[in-house]
């Protein structure tokens, strides 16, 4: 089930921000997120905020769905009407799966933002899929719409694997989907991989490694399977049907997606993607993780304008409640302080290949990093340029590096 939101303060009923948020909205980029919280079935591993249309009662369901999420949007443009972001540079609509709506819907949503606000000129638009809830013909739909790039959930090459999983599609449908949105005119797919499921053989991951490189996208996404409370799969894990996965063998399909990506000519840009060029990358993402403000529609959509935070109530059916009456589907927030504003900004950019200056350390940081340094987690021509870096055995050790870099 769903994972429980943070508490917070409580958002205003007409979802207005402080002054202080709202003096330099977008100075750092400006994006849309937007949730669509349904899926035809519930993967095991999956805690998302989703749900299938046996969990939704009346007047949360996908029929009138986009209809509640433009109210959202006109809820937005009057809290921002003083001072609009200056253009929408990146949309990202992600789920659940997105694609269980009508393509029709999705385009009518993505023509609202930029009615509203107006969306750059090159900006990057992107929906996620499950590549059995993609047509060729709703990918021509939605690539006519403006969505300009296409996540696809493959996980694995291996019907063990994606049956561990409770994936519903067929081994060869995603790398299918992934010609097909091609073909469509999307300028970048992305296929995206979990490695580490119980019962996955280094060959399987192999196998699913080729089949994304066969497949011609420009951009590759690989996660380490986590096992989430009230799952399926860690219920299945506690009853011992499966083994808990291993943090060895997490690490071994790490450095084989290295190797193999950057044969293939990939390159990581951040600790878990890996793009054929930098015009490739998940400009939406990067914009989470250099500090740029972002808008999400939605019920448990998280936002952040000018150093306030806030997400929206989880279930939909108390969303399209709260609009309907006028009001915020805001369920809470909080305005960062310095410190955590400093604690996300070194935890966020340090997974960068870019990395991130040395100078926003303060002496525990630099001391710290001068320790990872010494033990080879950081790159030496970048800490000679002022910037810690991480290398590929740092990538490892990630979470490590950042304790030693905050107080």
């Amino acid at each position: 089930m769903p994972g429980v939101l943070p508490d917070g303060e409580t958002v205003p009923s007409d979802g207005a921000l402080p002054s202080s948020a709202l003096r330099a909205v977008g100075a750092h980029g400006f994006g849309v997120y937007l949730h669509v919280p349904f899926c035809a079935s519930r993967c095991g591993y999956c805690d998302f905020n989703t749900y299938t249309a046996d969990e939704l009662g009346g007047g949360a369901g996908r029929e009138s769905y986009a209809d509640t999420v433009l109210a959202e949007l006109r809820l937005a443009a009057r809290v921002l009407a003083d001072r609009p972001p200056p253009r929408v540079d990146t949309v990202f609509v992600g789920g659940g799966t997105p694609t269980l709506l009508p393509a029709d819907d999705l385009a009518r949503i993505l023509d609202a933002v930029d009615r509203t606000w107006g969306l750059a000129a090159d900006a990057e638009v992107t929906t996620e899929a499950n590549p059995e809830s993609v047509t060729p013909e709703s990918l021509k739909t939605l690539r006519a719409a403006g969505y300009t790039r296409i996540s696809l959930g493959m996980q694995s090459a291996a019907p063990g694997v994606l049956a561990v999983l409770d994936r519903r599609h067929s081994a060869g449908r995603a790398t299918a989907a992934a010609v097909e949105a091609r073909d469509a005119g999307f300028d970048h797919v992305n296929l995206d991989l979990i490695y580490g499921t119980p019962g996955e053989r280094a060959e399987d991951f192999a196998a699913s490694l080729d089949q994304v490189v066969a497949a011609g996208v420009d951009h590759v996404s690989a996660y380490a399977l986590i096992v989430e409370d009230g799952t399926r799969l860690a219920a299945r894990i506690r009853r011992g049907e499966l083994p808990y996965p291993s943090d060895d063998v997490a690490a071994d399909r790490y450095l084989a997606a290295e190797a193999a990506l950057d044969a293939a000519g990939f390159s990581w840009y951040e600790v878990s993607n890996w793009a054929r060029t930098p015009a490739a990358r998940c400009r939406h993402n990067l914009l989470y993780w250099t500090g740029g403000d972002w808008w999400g529609l939605g019920p448990g959509a998280h936002s952040h304008v000018g150093g306030v935070r806030w997400w929206n109530v989880k279930h939909p059916g108390a969303y399209a409640q709260r609009l309907a009456a006028g009001r915020s589907p805001g369920q809470a927030r909080e305005l960062l302080t310095a410190d955590q504003a400093h604690m996300e900004d070194v935890m966020l950019r340090l997974r960068l290949a870019s990395g991130l200056p040395l100078t926003v350390l303060d002496p525990v940081g630099r001391a710290g990093a001068d320790r990872s340094l010494a033990a080879g987690l950081l790159d030496p021509a970048a800490y000679e340029r002022g910037r810690a870096a991480l290398t590929l055995r740092g990538r490892l050790l990630a979470d490590a590096v950042v304790r030693d870099l905050l107080p």
